[in-house]
């Protein structure tokens, strides 16, 4: 198990008590280690200040209980926002209907960005109708989980 995953496990039931589910959860940094975890809410509503602030509190005291990173960090908890990342299947499948972009680690039929409704999601793949195909490109594309990237919901303006 990995620092993230074990993370995930130590925070996640407490999190869900309180109403908020886990998005994404990155540490980055050497020197200066910064572990952003990404919160929303059980209801749907927005999150607020308070909300990033209830969570902070509780994930600090878990994190330091458990011991679970060695050396120091800096804890930011924070919302999704518009542009929200898809992480786990149960998202892909939460916003099949949406706008979405989404990056994968190798080329399909020449392409490695793909901006488009997001058609379904299966346990393996999902299915995007883009929005602008080149001449003669069939305009649906299926993309395993294992290709992707980076993917997040899409929003203009």
């Amino acid at each position: 198990m990995d620092i993230i995953e074990r993370i995930e496990n130590i925070i996640a039931e407490s999190l869900l008590d309180k109403g908020y589910s886990v998005v994404r959860i990155q540490l980055s940094g050497n020197i200066r280690r910064v572990l952003q975890i990404m919160i929303e809410r059980i209801d749907e509503q927005p999150i607020t200040v308070d909300d990033c602030a209830t969570a902070s509190r509780l994930i600090s005291v878990q994190l330091d209980v458990e011991n679970a990173i060695t050396g120091s960090y800096v804890l930011e908890v924070s919302s999704p926002g518009l542009e929200r990342p898809l992480v786990k299947v149960k998202d892909y499948q939460r916003f099949v209907g949406n706008d979405v972009v989404v990056k994968t680690t190798q080329a399909i039929r020449n392409r490695k960005t793909f901006q488009g409704k997001l058609e379904s999601a299966t346990e393996t793949d999902i299915t995007i109708i883009i929005e602008n195909p080149e001449k003669d490109e069939q305009p649906i594309f299926n993309i395993p989980y294992s290709d992707i990237r980076i993917a997040r919901l899409h929003v203009t303006f």
